[in-house]
C-alpha cells in the first residue's frame, strides 16, 4: 500500500470518528428543540393520559373484584400497571410519525436535511424526545397507581431500570412510527395505519393477561412483539413481587435490538419524505 492511499484511509477513519463523536451533541440538540414543543404545550400529553388512567380505574378495579384472570402472587391491578404504563408509552409513540409529515409540508424536514446532522442524528433526536414524553406520562402513572394503593417498588435500582425501559420502548414505537410516516407520507394515510395497529400490538401482548393464558397462535405473536418484552420488564421493575417471565437481559435485548434496527431502517428512508 503506498504512503498516500494509507493517509486517504487515515483521514476517512478520522473523519468517520468525528462525524460519531458529534452524534450525541447534535441528538440532544435535536431532542431539546422537540421538548420545547412539550413544555410549551402539554396538552396532547395530558390528552393521551385520559385513556390509561380510564384503563386503571375502571378496567382494573372491575376485574379485580372478578379475579377472572391468574396472576399468580399479585393482584390484577398490580398486574395491570406496568401494562397500562407501557400502553401508554405504545399509543404517545406510535402517532409521532405524524409530526414529521407536518414538518415536511411546512418545509421544516428539507432544512433538518440540508444541515450538516446525518440522518441518524435526526432520527435518534426524535426518538429521544418521543422517551422524554413517554417519562412524562409514566410520573402520571405512577402517582395514579401509589393513590390506588399499587405495591410499587421505589427502589433507585428500580426507578432507573423503569426509566431506561420507558425511554427504550418509546424510542422503539417512535422509530416504528416514523418508518410508517416516510413509507406513506400522508396525514390521512398515516392517521388510518396508526389506529390499525395500536390495539393489535396491545391486545398481542402480555399487558393485560399473562401469555400462559393465550391460545398458541397468539402466543406466537406475543413473542415477536416488543410491547410483550417492554410489559415484561416494567412488571419485574415496577411493582413489589413482579417477576420477569423472559429474563431482564433479553427484556433490554430486544428493545435495544428494536431501536437499532428501526433507526437505522428509518435513517435509510428519511429522505424520500421530500420526494
Amino acid at each position: 500500500m503506498q504512503q498516500s492511499d494509507a493517509i486517504e484511509i487515515g483521514g476517512a477513519f478520522a473523519w468517520r470518528l468525528q462525524r460519531l463523536a458529534r452524534l450525541p451533541g447534535q441528538c440532544s440538540a435535536l431532542a431539546a428543540i422537540e421538548c420545547v414543543k412539550l413544555f410549551r404545550d402539554p396538552t396532547d400529553l395530558l390528552t393521551r393520559s385520559v385513556q390509561p388512567v380510564l384503563w386503571l380505574l375502571i378496567f382494573g378495579n372491575v376485574l379485580s373484584r372478578l379475579r377472572a384472570v391468574p396472576t399468580g402472587d399479585l393482584s390484577y391491578l398490580e398486574f395491570l400497571v406496568p401494562g397500562i404504563a407501557a400502553q401508554g408509552v405504545l399509543f404517545l409513540a406510535i402517532f409521532y410519525g405524524i409530526g414529521v409529515i407536518w414538518e415536511r409540508d411546512f418545509g421544516v424536514t428539507q432544512k433538518l436535511l440540508a444541515s450538516p446532522a446525518p440522518r441518524i442524528a435526526l432520527v435518534l433526536g426524535k426518538a429521544i424526545s418521543a422517551g422524554i414524553r413517554a417519562l412524562a406520562q409514566s410520573v402520571l402513572i405512577y402517582l395514579l397507581a401509589w393513590i390506588l394503593r399499587v405495591r410499587l417498588a421505589w427502589g433507585v435500582g428500580s426507578l432507573v431500570g423503569v426509566a431506561a425501559v420507558v425511554v427504550l420502548g418509546a424510542m422503539a414505537f417512535s422509530t416504528f412510527s416514523l418508518v410508517i410516516a416516510c413509507l406513506v407520507k400522508s396525514r390521512e394515510r398515516f392517521m388510518g395505519i396508526g389506529q390499525l395497529l395500536t390495539m393489535p400490538l396491545f391486545f398481542a401482548s402480555n399487558a393485560i393477561y399473562p401469555i400462559s393464558i393465550m391460545p398458541t397462535w397468539l402466543k406466537v405473536i406475543a413473542r415477536i412483539n416488543p410491547l410483550t418484552y417492554q410489559v415484561d420488564a416494567l412488571r419485574a421493575l415496577m411493582v413489589q413481587g413482579g417477576q420477569s417471565t423472559f429474563g431482564l437481559g433479553t427484556d433490554f435485548a430486544v428493545l435495544g435490538l428494536a431501536v437499532i434496527l428501526l433507526s437505522t431502517l428509518c435513517a435509510r428512508l428519511y429522505g424520500s419524505l421530500v420526494h
